[in-house]
């Protein structure tokens, strides 16, 4: 049986911005995306209305995000964190959540 959700949904910034997120599944892999809901976006994902990857591995947790000023910055940030290496990715979680 799945490990529930990790990061409980009222734990989640409600404010909208420019945010790059990274979900730990239910099979330990990694998924990075972007939004401008962080909250609305990770529920989406928890029910099985995410992307297709998040469908297929359920998230357990919201692992880590960071806020940036604008899409654009948002975007190439995403970029930047999916091209790391999955001990990379987890060493986010050590550092500041702000960019």
């Amino acid at each position: 049986m799945p490990e529930p959700l990790r990061k409980p949904l009222a734990e989640i910034p409600y404010a909208k911005g420019f945010y790059v997120y990274i979900l730990r599944c239910q099979d330990d892999s990694l998924y990075t995306g972007w939004t401008t809901d962080l909250r609305q976006r990770f529920h989406q994902h928890a029910i099985g209305k995410g992307g297709r990857y998040t469908r297929a591995h359920r998230p357990l947790e919201l692992y880590y995000y960071e806020s940036h000023a604008d899409k654009r910055a948002a975007m190439r940030r995403e970029y930047q964190i999916k091209q790391l290496s999955r001990p990379e990715k987890l060493n986010l979680k050590y550092r500041s959540t702000d960019v």
